[in-house]
């Protein structure tokens, strides 16, 4: 790990203390620089996603036919007691 010193506003490394509920001034410094570069890598997947060309086609009848779920059967599951 590189180790620099370096000044900061201290008005927004409270905010950013706040936001993401760092206990340190390190720990603060960390996770808003992961979660810069995070953001980033997230913006340039969706370009490539964006970039894809997609066929849809036949999509609103796959869901029509069953293929979608059926989220009422879910919730139904989903309440049921888990057998241990």
């Amino acid at each position: 790990m590189t180790r620099i010193t370096i000044d900061v506003n201290d008005e927004w490394l409270e905010a950013a203390r706040d936001i993401l509920g760092t206990e340190t001034k390190v720990a603060t410094v960390n996770e808003a620089l992961r979660s810069f570069a995070v953001r980033k890598q997230a913006k340039e997947i969706v370009a490539a996603l964006d970039s894809a060309e997609m066929d849809y086609s036949g999509s609103a009848e796959a869901w029509r036919f069953g293929a979608g779920r059926d989220l009422a059967r879910v919730i139904e599951d989903a309440q049921q007691p888990r057998s241990a």
